[in-house]
């Protein structure tokens, strides 16, 4: 294997959980990807305007940014954190289910809501329980993890493809003119940025005629696997309440450690049996209790605040350029014709797949920091060459693939070098994942307001700026772990990276 030994035992030592998390965040990223290809038709289905069928959008990425709030909630326990993930993988498959049946928007709207709550409890936990379990070899799996959602991101429009109206699915007189505008509008609808398209007019009265009720079971069943898996991993665990009543503390990195000394795992024992004070990894709302202030150094708070601005700017540069790129291309200087233009998301989320997958092996190569690194300064120089070849419909395609690689890696690898600097201390998991989904939310809405404002070429512009923003904040970040207090002897010697306790460390849980 690519890895040593030490990596590969652990590994093995923590398949099934580690498996059960990389296949909840392909459901994560199968439920993400498939409401821009098949708004359109539950607009038919729900018979709703163009405008209010867009906020659907809002309501799933709203609650999906309130669900990784609270996923920290769930990190009392093992046993909590594996009942969250089996309620949100299974309301997933739910949720795919009963969307057909929808046939009123603010009902789709609340049921995408769930959705999104359970996608950000995903969010949080999955990266959460992989910090946990690897701690400083935390990277490589985190990087597997977001390949999966890339995975499932991919798949579900291929999925829904099949089963789209090829021309208005509601007849009624007009029908036949506002067939035309059909592709257009498809590919144009953006999330987060309601009645962009408004000046539109299909019909909301008629027979609705649309097969995309198939896509959506089709994806129920796929996803089915999902809540079946966590469930046997709570089976394996003995946790199913049936079986056994009793729940099992998540272990903290010093305890990791000190599992190791057998001379002490008497002493353990008992001391995991006490009730607890959370260490780290709370939900946001803990975070931020005066309780956890108490003796941290500033630096501890601006390692968070940095990290977190980082993946508020670079996650943000995902959503408005996947958002934004096709409406782009399709105005001039561009001018790109509608069907290929349609190309660039898919291009754009292909490459970030494959970003992903490139990024396993090489993050046992390569440190976090220096990955981060090259991805920003990435980022920066794509979209400074996408501004001076603008004109290029050839680099246009090539920027896109290229940004998708950049950006690929950035979260997994920012999440693992920031919980390294704070020792898997602190609130890092909560406070990035929760920065990344409102950078997401809220860059989207700002870019989509300024491009209606002040042309397309602003589009590129705003990319820019994130960019290097995106590479500023990291630049702070860098100098604030250089300032960040050192760990102490003791606890080096009870690092899980140190050779003399290599063989007994990384175990899931006892």
């Amino acid at each position: 294997m690519w890895w040593d030994e030490r990596v590969s035992a652990r590994f093995r030592r923590n398949l099934q959980p580690t498996l059960t998390y990389w296949s909840v965040f392909f459901s994560f990223g199968l439920c993400i990807a498939f409401l821009g290809p098949t708004l359109l038709d539950l607009r038919c289905q729900t018979q709703s305007s163009l405008s209010q069928i867009t906020w659907v959008f809002f309501s799933q990425q709203f609650c999906l940014l309130l669900g990784s709030c609270l996923g920290g909630v769930f990190k009392r326990t093992l046993a909590q954190s594996l009942f969250a993930l089996f309620a949100s993988s299974l309301a997933i498959s739910l949720v795919f289910a009963i969307i057909p049946l929808c046939h009123n928007v603010v009902v789709l709207a609340v049921v995408m809501a769930v959705a999104g709550l359970a996608m950000g409890c995903i969010d949080t936990i999955s990266n959460m329980q992989l910090v946990k379990i690897y701690q400083k070899d935390s990277a490589i799996f985190l990087q597997a993890l977001h390949f999966f959602v890339g995975f499932g991101a991919l798949l579900s429009p291929l999925i829904a493809d099949p089963f789209l109206s090829d021309t208005n699915c509601i007849l009624s007189n007009s029908t036949a003119n506002a067939s035309s505008n059909l592709p257009h509008i498809r590919k144009s609808l953006v999330p987060h940025h309601p009645g962009n398209l408004s000046h539109y007019d299909l019909p909301m009265k008629g027979m609705v005629v649309t097969r995309v009720s198939y896509a959506f079971w089709i994806m129920a069943l796929i996803n089915l696997p999902v809540p079946i898996a966590v469930f046997f991993l709570l089976y394996k665990e003995r946790m199913v309440p049936c079986f056994n009543n009793s729940s099992h503390p998540l272990l903290s990195a010093d305890e990791l450690a000190m599992e190791t000394r057998p001379a002490e795992k008497d002493d353990l024992s008992s001391a995991v049996q006490r009730p607890q004070a959370a260490e780290g990894h709370d939900d946001l709302f803990s975070c931020c209790q005066s309780k956890n202030f108490r003796g941290a150094s500033y630096t501890y708070f601006a390692v968070h605040i940095t990290g977190a601005l980082v993946l508020f700017m670079t996650d943000g540069i995902v959503g408005e350029y996947s958002g934004f790129v096709y409406s782009y291309a399709v105005e001039e200087p561009l001018s790109v014709v509608h069907k290929v233009a349609g190309y660039l998301p898919s291009l754009f989320w292909g490459f970030i797949t494959l970003g992903r997958l490139i990024s396993i092996p090489v993050s046992y190569r390569m440190k976090p920091a220096t990955m981060v690194f090259i991805n920003v300064v990435g980022v920066l120089i794509t979209f400074l060459l996408l501004l001076i070849f603008s004109y290029s419909i050839v680099f246009l395609f090539v920027g896109t693939a290229s940004l998708g690689l950049f950006l690929s890696s950035t979260f997994p690898s920012m999440l693992a070098y920031t919980e390294d600097i704070l020792q898997y201390k602190g609130c890092a998991t909560t406070v990035l994942v929760t920065g990344a989904g409102i950078g997401e939310m809220v860059l989207q809405l700002l870019v989509g307001s300024i491009i209606h404002d002040q042309g397309s070429y602003s589009f590129l512009v705003c990319g820019m700026i994130f960019g290097g923003l995106a590479f500023t904040f990291y630049t702070f970040l860098l100098f604030f772990h250089r300032m960040y207090p050192k760990p102490s002897s003791d606890m080096d010697d009870a690092s899980p990276d140190k050779p003399a306790v290599t063989d007994d460390t990384g175990q899931y849980q006892h």
